[in-house]
């Protein structure tokens, strides 16, 4: 089978190419621009099997309606997109025009090459700010209120996939809401967790990975942004899932469309843990203590968002391997050791 992984240099992409790799049945392209993914990524992929590698953007419509062309691709899994929240309040449209206008382009030229199977990389942003949260989490039926132009572009394109497969009987999507993602490849060497990829996009916004940056000394302190949220520490409340748990829900997708309808999937463990659980964790499996200060709320951040889970795990079969906060921390941890060396 022949999958093309957009964004497979940045770091949900490539932990994905990663298993694909070490897989024997699947045959790979990666087409990234290299704007937040680097080609040390790629290079370290190459090392568990050889690939296709194509530098380029996918605003270049021409050139990515060619490559189709040529190419018998049965599968393409849609990373690439600009994916910082506060920037996206910012310049809306960066983000409307990266993601929304390019997925939309990557679909039409989908459909005029037969691609039979798109799997989309969404986010829990596309829920909002839930004025009343389930006590089991938010499920895939939940409103969708995006808050935010990143959440917006990432709807407008859910639509846009679910619109054109309904007109296109041979058109199979998944679409993934990720909660959020944290941690790096989980590889033993000598008993020891020594990632081979992680993340490694500079000025970095997500918590954990900024965490990991204070406990290798990378960075002197960090801020939580808001600390009168209406939570029970007064912190935001998040739902992390380990990398490769969520890239294994990616391969599951592409057999899953064998035999099931398109469908859309929550990936996330369903537990919650706040910004102040979070860096107390750090603190803890790293044996380092670090400054945190307490800064002014960000625009757009809602304060608690949690999965519900069941769908992906009862129509999929997905079962989680890495659902350990203190897990996700250490393998995140010793990513970024890896970097601050030069690998």
């Amino acid at each position: 089978m022949n999958v093309l992984i957009t964004g497979g240099a940045g770091y949900i992409g490539s932990h994905v190419a990663k298993q694909l790799l070490e897989m024997t049945n699947y045959n790979i392209t990666i087409l990234d621009n290299l704007s937040t993914g680097n080609i040390e990524t790629i290079d370290t992929l190459k090392t568990i099997r050889d690939f296709e590698f194509i530098k380029l953007d996918l605003k270049e419509f021409a050139e990515v309606s060619n490559f189709l062309k040529k190419n018998r691709i049965d599968t393409i899994i849609h990373f690439a997109a600009s994916i910082v929240v506060p920037e996206s309040m910012e310049n809306p449209l960066k983000y409307y025009m990266n993601n929304t206008v390019n997925t939309t382009n990557l679909i039409k030229c989908s459909i005029e090459n037969n691609v039979g199977k798109f799997i989309f990389s969404s986010t829990a942003a596309t829920y909002g700010e839930p004025a009343i949260l389930p006590k089991t989490g938010i499920d895939e039926n939940f409103q969708t209120k995006p808050i935010n132009p990143y959440g917006m572009s990432k709807l407008m394109s859910e639509k846009i996939i679910q619109d054109v497969a309904s007109s296109n009987p041979n058109f199979k999507y998944v679409i993934f809401r990720y909660f959020n993602v944290a941690g790096a490849d989980i590889n033993y060497k000598n008993n020891k967790l020594v990632p081979r990829i992680g993340q490694s996009f500079p000025n970095a916004t997500h918590l954990i990975k900024i965490a990991s940056e204070c406990a290798s000394k990378k960075r002197n302190k960090m801020s939580i942004f808001g600390d009168n949220f209406p939570t029970f520490d007064g912190t935001c409340i998040r739902d992390y899932i380990h990398i490769d748990d969520l890239a294994d829900a990616h391969i599951k997708a592409i057999s899953y469309l064998d035999g099931n309808e398109s469908d859309i999937f929550n990936v996330g463990y369903g537990i919650g843990y706040s910004v102040k659980e979070v860096i107390n964790t750090m603190k803890k499996v790293t044996n380092v203590d670090f400054q945190v200060d307490i800064s002014n709320k960000r625009i757009g951040d809602p304060s608690t968002l949690i999965s519900d889970n069941r769908k992906i795990i009862n129509k999929m079969n997905w079962i989680p391997k890495y659902d350990n906060l203190a897990l996700i921390c250490k393998s995140a941890f010793e990513w970024e050791n890896i970097l601050k060396k030069g690998k």
